[in-house]
């Protein structure tokens, strides 16, 4: 009955079917005409797309491998922030990656099952770590929908699967001893070693031995013995006056004098001889602060170390460090090991050769100990820093935390003459008439000037009308014999007609005024500015083992502006490091050496890792007549009778040349200036030596940075100075001195 009556129908259907005349047509059929009606509208569909889950997990990774853990925090859903703090939150990443000594991560995102209200979404995670290798995990992450965005459920698998339950990272560190630092001869600068910390304790001293126990001490510390007793005698009884450091045979030698109030106490330590060569080159090292300790733990440090702050130290740290190892493992809460995720071995720090001389170091530190100042020794041909003094200097042991004498650190760092300055290469000061050499070539390359071409120097300079210029010669000898200093009467009056050479012999400042105004006048005055960035100045020198400063030069405004720029006033800036290297491209014939000061670094057993290659970064811009004019000229300065330098290298027997200078501060006596270079090599063997010295707020040029310089060549050919300078012995103050690290006690 049931497929009959679906017969039915289907012929009824046919039968209404060909009842339809076509389009417009009558319908003819049993059934009566129907009345069209309107047809009803096209039902419309609102389709909602779901979230791109897949996008929320990589915003919270990405976050992830920024250590922005806010910006993680933010991604979780309100279950997770009901469950766990930002603070907690944050903790435990940091834990986890410093654990892990992570220095980097690495994702992608796999996968995601999607229903209307929760989502999963699988994602591959690698951390890159300093001592277990890279430790890769798959993931899958529940999220939920919540206004309209998914939210992360966060739990502690995310980080690593290991970690649910509350299991905890561990790593076991295996640290190797830290490197030690060499001159260019093998001798010790810095080596970790038994250390002995001198001091005084003044209610302890004999009166019959307290003149053994200042001179002693003094020899010892680098102290003036009557610095020391002075020190004494305003400490009163019942304080301890901290001294230095020595080695245990420095130690040995003291004892057995005995005198009465010494104290000492040993310690282990990294430890500075001769209480620091070149302290502002070498730097210090510190425990590591909170501010870095998580950048060390994801380098694989336990954060126990000390650590490279500054110069050397900082620079070769991961040299000196040696490659720690460690065994990374996943402990339960009750301290139980579960397991270990990967590990490393450790391996021994490398030795860093620096390019100084110890000897050279040591009297070139002695010769600017009692003053602000730098002096900077390099080998004209190579770029070699054979010597770097920064004063005052300071003792880099009282930086350790377990030397009693660390007490002192306060006084170091508060201490208003700046002895952590690298002064060398960091103090930045007007050139005064040393930057006449620049000058000078910049006249001899515009065509306007000749070896030969004259002026007549006088003490008054009229060319630029008001205000009248005066040369330094128009003061020189009242200001010297106020200072009850001997003065030479011939350097009292003019220099009368000159060359150009002897205009740079004489350091004239009229002569150089005029080149600067001819300049400005043959719209050239631009010309020292670019001359003196060509030759260096303004700019790094490249050292990029100890910090270094720019210093500025700035090209000229107005016709005042180029006779300041003309005879190194004005707006200049310039560092002594700056000076050594483009006086030693003018002895060397003209090429700029890269400055450095490692020799090499030595592994335990094999081949250097880095040795020491002589590095040209330029040429200077110059003819090689007009650089024949100029060092010539040079020459003169230090041994024509009427030259700058003459008077104070009297008598040195070996061949130098230089320019002195005296630079205006703006506060006080201005800045003395010589830089140099020695002019031996084919007779002595030894590689000719490019030396700067500035003495900063102290007087002329020739007066006190001249015999500086003479100490350093004496000490070079000779082994130590052999002259005294008109204000005292090299290392014995013209004054009285501020003491090294503030001279502090305590009861």
């Amino acid at each position: 009955m049931k497929s009959l009556r679906w017969i039915n129908y289907i012929l009824i259907l046919a039968f209404l079917t060909a009842c339809s005349s076509g389009e417009g047509g009558p319908v003819i059929g049993i059934f009566p005409t129907a009345t069209p009606t309107k047809s009803l509208p096209t039902a419309q569909a609102t389709v909602f797309h779901a979230p791109d889950a897949k996008a929320a997990i990589t915003q919270y990774l990405q976050a992830y491998q920024k250590n922005d853990f806010a910006a993680m925090y933010e991604t979780l859903s309100k279950s997770s922030h009901e469950a766990i703090t930002v603070e907690d939150f944050t903790k435990r990443h940091n834990d986890a990656l410093n654990n892990m000594s992570a220095s980097s991560i690495e994702f992608t995102v796999n996968s995601a099952l999607i229903s209307p209200y929760a989502a999963e979404v699988g994602y591959n995670i690698i951390y890159k770590t300093a001592l277990a290798g890279d430790v890769q995990r798959d993931i899958i992450t529940r999220l939920v929908l919540e206004d309209g965005g998914w939210k992360i459920e966060w739990a502690e698998g995310m980080i690593l699967p290991e970690l649910a339950g509350g299991n905890s990272l561990a790593m076991e560190y295996s640290i190797p001893s830290r490197g030690d630092i060499y001159d260019r001869n093998g001798n010790p600068i810095v080596s970790q070693s038994a250390a002995f910390a001198f001091g005084i304790q003044t209610d302890q001293i004999d009166p019959e031995m307290s003149g053994a126990l200042t001179t002693e001490l003094g020899r010892l510390c680098g102290f003036d013995p009557e610095y020391i007793s002075d020190q004494i005698e305003a400490a009163g009884p019942g304080w301890y006056l901290p001294m230095c450091e020595g080695t245990r045979e420095e130690a040995a030698r003291l004892l057995s004098i005995n005198p009465g109030g010494l104290v000492y106490t040993e310690y282990e330590s990294r430890y500075y001889f001769d209480n620091g060569l070149a302290p502002q080159a070498v730097g210090y090292t510190q425990l590591i602060s909170p501010e870095q300790l998580n950048e060390y733990r994801r380098l694989g440090y336990n954060g126990s170390e000390r650590v490279g702050q500054t110069g050397i130290e900082r620079w070769a740290e991961d040299y000196l460090a040696g490659k720690h190892g460690g065994i990374l493992r996943v402990v339960s809460p009750t301290g139980q090991i579960l397991s270990t995720l990967g590990q490393s071995s450790r391996q021994p720090a490398d030795s860093v050769y620096l390019t100084i001389d110890e000897n050279m170091q040591y009297y070139a530190q002695q010769a600017i100990e009692y003053f602000n100042g730098a002096i900077v020794v390099m080998e004209v041909d190579t770029g070699r820093i054979v010597a770097m003094a920064s004063g005052p200097d300071y003792d880099p042991n009282v930086f350790d935390a377990e030397n009693p004498n660390n007490l002192a650190l306060n006084q170091l760092l508060a201490d208003g003459n700046q002895p952590l300055l690298n002064r060398a290469t960091q103090g930045q000061l007007p050139l005064g008439s040393a930057f006449k050499t620049i000058t000078m070539f910049a006249a001899l390359e515009s065509g306007l000037y000749e070896a030969g071409t004259e002026y007549d120097c006088q003490y008054e300079f009229k060319e630029l009308g008001e205000p009248i210029l005066r040369d330094w010669t128009w003061q020189h000898c009242q200001d010297r014999i106020a200072a009850g200093q001997f003065c030479d009467t011939s350097d009292s009056t003019p220099s009368g007609l000159l060359t150009l050479q002897e205009g740079l012999m004489r350091s004239c400042n009229p002569y150089f005024w005029h080149i600067g105004l001819d300049l400005y006048n043959f719209d050239r005055k631009d010309d020292i500015a670019k001359m003196a960035r060509s030759f260096g100045l303004g700019s790094p020198t490249g050292i990029d083992q100890i910090e270094e400063e720019s210093g500025q030069i700035i090209d000229p405004v107005a016709d005042i502006d180029v006779l300041n720029q003309a005879i190194g006033q004005g707006d200049m800036q310039v560092t002594p490091l700056q000076v050594a290297r483009f006086m030693a491209a003018i002895a060397n014939g003209g090429t700029l050496y890269r400055p450095q000061i490692v020799e090499k670094i030595q592994p335990v057993e094999g081949d250097p890792k880095l040795t020491f290659r002589p590095e040209a970064t330029g040429t200077l811009p110059v003819r090689t007549e007009n650089l024949e004019i100029v060092r010539e000229a040079l020459k003169m300065v230090t041994q024509n009778p009427r030259g700058t330098a003459r008077w104070n290298l009297r008598g040195l027997q070996f061949n130098v040349a230089g320019k002195t200078g005296t630079a205006q501060s703006g506060s006080g006596k201005p800045h003395a200036w010589f830089a140099g270079y020695t002019l031996n090599a084919a007779n002595t063997s030894q590689p000719d030596l490019a030396i700067v010295v500035v003495v900063e707020n102290i007087g002329e040029g020739s007066d006190y940075a001249v015999p500086l310089f003479r100490a350093m060549v004496e000490t070079y050919y000779y082994g130590s100075p052999q002259s005294v300078p008109s204000f005292g012995r090299i290392g014995e103050p013209p004054y009285t001195p501020t003491p090294p690290g503030g001279g502090a006690v305590v009861p």
